[in-house]
């Protein structure tokens, strides 16, 4: 029989969130658990045997588990290290974030499967954890919860990646946001997946729909479109920074997607804002 874990049992008074660290051992577990409460944890070292009803799966470090109540799961390290984080989150806490913010519905904790996976790299797990650092220093009541949850849940839920798409394409388009990989076009793109170009096109066309060229054009002008309302760069600045030196082939990357010219979308969205005519 399954056993049940209650958040009545973990959580201190008034308190809406618990975390725990743990080294896993490499002994199999005899039976999955559940919990009335929601469970987020993720891999912070080495690998995890993850056993579900359906089977098992590996996780490896950086990921991220979202767990819902009445899901049984169970832990058990491979090799030594094995570290995981967990967090116990009130129910009440859970349900109240979704009711404020809608868009959460459908993702995460709110995905209708019962439990959901993502994954961060180092830069985005060295984050996560100092964010857990903060946590487990505050009162770990509502507003110190919210705090933790709220940036990670609008991270995972800014690019929804289609669930088909392999784990290599979908770090890589991530990883493409940074400018340092979009100024090198299409080609900085291909170089984080390690693989032939003409895969990654294929890849790329049938999970998403759209070529690599376009895929990093959409990143080029949303980073655009933030620095025309939010620096004092010229437009050639900001077009150069995008890796766009083609003034023409920028205005009309520019305006098919947001349907103005840069000035006219920076004369628009910046002073009219904050000093309207």
């Amino acid at each position: 029989m399954n056993a049940i874990l209650r958040h009545a049992d973990i959580l201190r008074a008034n308190a809406q969130v618990h975390l725990t660290r743990a080294t896993l051992t490499a002994e199999r577990p005899r039976a999955l658990h559940g919990h009335d409460f929601y469970e987020v944890f993720w891999v912070q070292n080495g690998k995890v045997r993850h056993h579900l009803p359906e089977g098992t799966q590996t996780l490896a470090e950086g990921s991220v588990v979202f767990l819902s109540p009445g899901q049984t799961h169970a832990l058990q390290g491979r090799g030594e290290h094995a570290l995981v984080v967990s967090l116990c989150l009130h129910p009440a806490l859970v349900k109240a974030l979704v009711d404020r913010h809608p868009s959460l519905a459908g993702h995460l904790f709110w995905s209708g499967k019962g439990i959901a996976q993502h994954h961060r790299d180092m830069r985005e797990l060295a984050a996560l954890n100092h964010a857990a650092v903060q946590l487990e220093r505050s009162r770990c009541d509502t507003i110190a919860a919210e705090a933790f949850l709220l940036p990670l849940c609008a991270e995972l839920t800014t690019d929804i990646y289609p669930a088909d798409a392999p784990d290599w394409l979908i770090r890589a388009c991530r990883a493409a946001r940074d400018p340092s990989v979009f100024r090198d076009g299409a080609t900085g793109l291909v170089a984080l997946t390690g693989k032939a170009h003409p895969h990654v096109s294929r890849s790329m066309r049938k999970h998403f729909g759209m070529t690599p060229s376009d895929y990093i054009n959409r990143i080029r002008m949303d980073h655009a479109a933030r620095a025309l309302t939010t620096d004092a760069d010229s437009v050639g600045q900001i077009a150069a920074d995008c890796g766009i030196p083609n003034m023409s082939h920028f205005h009309k990357l520019f305006r098919a997607a947001f349907g103005d010219t840069p000035l006219q979308y920076r004369q628009k969205l910046q002073r009219q804002v904050v000093q309207p005519s």
